[in-house]
């Protein structure tokens, strides 16, 4: 079986080809890159994963890819994923998210292959939900309250077309917050994880910068969610399920947590520049359709999650 993965080098892409090195070593894994992708999350395995190197912005060299590699699986990840980087850079987040999975769909038509296919949209689609709207389901209102959010709504619905339209294998999956070692350091936990280990070697000074800390989010750790991911091959086609952790707590109560593991005292600050234009302060999944579906049960806790996440914090320092 040949898989591939966009955004291989990411946190979620990375931790796939890892579960899937381990799980199933019959697999071969390979990932589209960019030439100035950074591979240090993939590094130890990189010599069990074939990479070839394109772009989702020119479709000759997906053609020349996707012919290559005869994928019976296709898992895309690759996107311009920040929120706020979306608000400054709302055209490339838009033609990064959309055309190109636009382009990524369109070589596989063109090529008349049928594989398997995961589209990654995001739980930021429903935006703010109602609180009688709790949990959220699959047919929630959709209501994008960033330009993030706008490109996933879109990337969603062209992933429903294009099953609808030609019959492609196409799953869709509105993950919610999930995090762990590799998270990015413009996210929240990340971000506080990132300055609570400098502190404790004496590159920063408290207080730490927060934003806002009333938001409240089920988390899911990444381990879990590329399991979930893996799963999909058992939902039907054109379809759209939530995945999401079990564990719900504020952004406030992940900053406590994290700061009981620091060495030295923590202190903070909320900065209005980490503060978003418009806020997405609710998101609690109801995943039954995807569960009864795959039968998957996440099984890290979120203290677990959020330790592994200052440890590798920690490393990049020593690095």
């Amino acid at each position: 079986m040949n898989i591939l993965i966009t955004g291989i080098t990411g946190m979620v892409g990375s931790h796939l080809a890892d579960y899937i090195i381990a799980e199933h070593p019959s697999v071969k894994v390979h990932g589209l890159v960019r030439w100035r992708s950074p591979l240090d999350h993939i590094e130890y395995n990189l010599s069990k994963i074939t990479l070839h190197y394109g772009d989702l912005h020119d479709l000759s060299s997906l053609l020349i890819i996707l012919e290559k590699v005869q994928p019976d699986r296709i898992f895309h990840f690759a996107a311009q994923s920040y929120v706020v980087t979306s608000f400054t850079a709302p055209v490339d987040t838009l033609h990064t998210n959309v055309l190109g999975t636009a382009n990524l769909l369109e070589a596989v038509r063109l090529l008349k292959q049928n594989p398997h296919i995961v589209v990654c949209s995001s739980s930021e689609v429903y935006g703010q939900p109602l609180e009688s709207e709790i949990p959220i389901k699959e047919t929630n209102p959709l209501r994008p309250a960033s330009p993030y959010a706008v490109s996933k709504v879109a990337e969603d619905m062209l992933a429903y077309q294009y099953a609808l339209s030609y019959g492609m294998r196409i799953v869709r999956t509105r993950m919610f917050t999930h995090t762990g070692p590799r998270r990015g350091d413009v996210f929240a936990e990340s971000f506080f994880a990132k300055q609570i280990a400098e502190v404790e070697v004496g590159i920063r000074r408290n207080p730490i910068r927060v934003g806002n800390l009333e938001s409240i989010r089920t988390v899911c750790d990444v381990r879990d969610a590329v399991k979930a991911y893996w799963l999909t091959g058992r939902c039907k086609k054109g379809e759209v399920y939530n995945i999401g952790g079990n564990q719900t707590c504020t952004i406030g109560k992940m900053l406590e947590k994290l700061a009981r593991y620091s060495r030295v005292p923590i202190t903070y600050k909320v900065d209005p520049a980490l503060l978003r234009l418009s806020d997405v302060t609710l998101q609690i999944p109801d995943v039954t359709k995807f569960t009864t579906a795959t039968n998957w049960v996440p099984s890290y806790t979120i203290d677990t999650t959020l330790f592994d996440l200052l440890i590798y914090q920690r490393g990049k320092l020593i690095q």
